[in-house]
């Protein structure tokens, strides 16, 4: 019997740069697993390609002759939903067009220099590559109302000792460290809205390239009950507040006496990712135990499933977002498979685990102060 070859991931690429059409061409196309169907100069030949032959997945730029990106996004996921993923200058600073794609149903967004663009794309071809794989399994939730050389995979070990087994935390403040990727921002949104402003001290790696994350989290701030803000070096965790990794630099959670506070540091990529949700995940095992809550959400790939895995070994509660509700379920996927996962929750429950695992620690915190008295 003959074997069965899985069929490529074939992508329309619409740009009005014959250039970055070209670069992006060849990207995919060296991906045994991918494959171009069509280029487009604009969003009219492209809907004139759709209507033929429909692609898996579309890259598309915003700024165009005749229609702008965003205009033919939102045509194309009112009338025929595809996985969409925005590659665009518009976004290169994380401005409020972002948010715009994002809320019309875009599934990713690549950033996309005014200079230098070829040369950008072509080292960024992993990153392609990925989204585009990630983008062809999505679960599309549709927009809101209003062979290439493969670099290496690190772990965590790269940027922090793995945590000794056997090591009593002792109590204090309950946090939450969550993780998440591909369809990750509109699922943070739902969570974050959602919590009360005395929820415990919240960390969240989501990936995302640099720039992006502080117009993010300015973005949650202003939507949400809790107060919302990129990560700083030595920013102190407290209830009531989430700290958004930056993009480009890991954050790991750390133990001053009696206190929480985040590093911010430079280092290699992590399970290919920096931010690493793996390297705060572990941080949080060393240094937090069972005072710790570990959330692993949507996303593609398996950053964060090891991490995940060494809380509960240290006595942490963790948490996967189950399949129906992620737009990607690769990372909670990974974790449950590991064992790493205690608990599977759907997306809308998960602000709730969140509340009742802090108000779960606050009555164990006092049940033990009241005993050492």
């Amino acid at each position: 019997m003959p074997l069965r070859v899985a069929k490529p991931i074939r992508v329309l690429i619409v740009d009005d740069s014959a250039s970055v059409r070209q670069t992006l061409g060849s990207i995919l196309s060296a991906a045994p697993d991918i494959e171009v169907l069509a280029t487009a100069a604009d969003p009219f030949v492209a809907a004139r390609r759709i209507q033929d032959d429909l692609p898996d997945v579309i890259i598309l730029d915003l700024e165009m002759p005749r229609m702008d990106g965003l205009t033919f996004l939102r045509k194309i996921m009112a009338q025929k939903p595809l996985p969409v993923i925005i590659c665009s200058t518009l976004t290169e600073q994380g401005s409020r067009m972002l948010f715009d794609v994002l809320e019309a149903g875009a599934i990713d967004v690549l950033p996309k220099p005014r200079v230098d663009t070829r040369q950008f794309l072509m080292e960024s071809s992993v990153r392609v590559c990925d989204a585009v794989r990630a983008a062809a399994r999505a679960r599309l939730r549709g927009p809101r109302p209003a062979a290439r050389a493969v670099e290496a995979k690190l772990s965590a070990d790269a940027m922090i000792p793995p945590p000794r087994t056997g090591r009593p935390v002792t109590g204090t403040d309950p946090v939450v460290c969550i993780g998440a990727s591909t369809g990750g921002t509109e699922s943070l949104r739902d969570v974050l809205e959602a919590l009360p402003t005395d929820a415990p001290g919240l960390l969240i790696v989501q990936h995302m390239p640099e720039h992006f994350t502080a117009a993010f989290a300015r973005r949650l701030d202003g939507i949400c009950a809790i107060d919302v803000k990129e990560a700083q070096d030595g920013d102190v965790v407290r209830p009531g507040l989430a700290l958004i990794a930056p993009g480009g630099r890991h954050m790991l959670l750390q133990r001053n006496g009696g206190r929480y506070s985040v590093a911010i540091k430079d280092g290699p990529l992590i399970s290919r990712h920096r931010p690493s949700v793996d390297v705060l995940f572990r941080s949080a095992a060393q240094c937090a135990g069972g005072n710790a809550l570990g959330i692993i959400m949507t996303g593609m790939g398996d950053d964060g499933a090891t991490g995940l895995l060494e809380m509960r070994r240290a006595g942490a509660h963790t948490i996967a977002q189950d399949e129906e509700s992620c737009v990607v379920f690769g990372m909670p996927k990974e974790a449950i498979e590991r064992g790493a996962a205690a608990r599977i929750a759907p997306l809308h429950h998960l602000h709730l685990e969140i509340v009742r695992f802090g108000a779960s620690a606050h009555v164990k915190h006092r049940d033990v102060t009241a005993n050492a008295g």
